[in-house]
């Protein structure tokens, strides 16, 4: 869903790890749904793709029981 959100604002990778203010690689992890971003970063992820409550929620989710 962020990959799907990020490539809707034609953003690449490589401009919304600058964005966020991670490394690249960081941010490849999370845009392929393999690592929850911290509390700021996530917030900062919300706010520049304009993520719904239920998006929000959703991914939350998904990445919570990725990682149990």
């Amino acid at each position: 869903m962020i990959k799907e959100k990020r490539k809707c604002k034609k953003y690449t990778q490589e401009k919304m790890s600058q964005i966020l203010g991670i490394s690249l690689r960081q941010y490849v992890r999370i845009d392929n749904e393999e690592d929850l971003p911290r509390r700021d970063v996530l917030k900062n992820l919300i706010d520049e793709l304009e993520l719904t409550n239920e998006e929000i929620g959703e991914y939350i989710r998904k990445m919570t029981q990725n990682t149990a």
